[in-house]
């Protein structure tokens, strides 16, 4: 019983969706704290905020009011994304793959499976097989 449930947990695809999963959102917290406090300031400081505490940049709408377009919610998203993605890459993935390329030495490498056949190979063989088939 024991056996079995090792099996599935260490399958690649339960570990990577656990470790996504917790992972992604413990850190999510702390990258949109670090993304409000530092990357934001930064962004505000190119960009005026509208009334609602937006920044990004301002047009006019057709209507004579100013528009504007938040790209700081877009900066920050990507950022959140991307260090959540590196951290559970490298924490997680990069010692997952090691472990089961470990695993697999100790059990010895297949055999390798003779090579599918070509297209050319096949043409031919479909050719020869015509051939054959008008002749009788």
């Amino acid at each position: 019983m024991l056996k079995g449930f090792k099996e599935f947990i260490l399958r690649g695809n339960v570990i990577d969706l656990a470790v996504a999963v917790v992972i992604g959102g413990a850190f999510t917290t702390i990258v949109n704290a670090v993304v409000a406090s530092i990357i934001n300031p930064l962004v505000a400081l190119f960009f005026k905020a509208d009334a609602a505490g937006n920044f990004g940049p301002q047009l006019t709408s057709i209507y004579g009011e100013k528009v504007t377009f938040p790209i700081g919610d877009l900066v920050s998203a990507v950022i959140s994304f991307l260090a959540v993605a590196v951290v559970v890459y490298f924490v997680f993935v990069v010692p997952m793959n090691h472990y089961k390329a470990r695993v697999a030495a100790k059990k010895g490498t297949p055999a390798e499976e003779p090579a599918a056949a070509t297209e050319a190979e096949l043409l031919l063989e479909i050719r020869d097989l015509l051939a054959k088939n008008q002749r009788s």
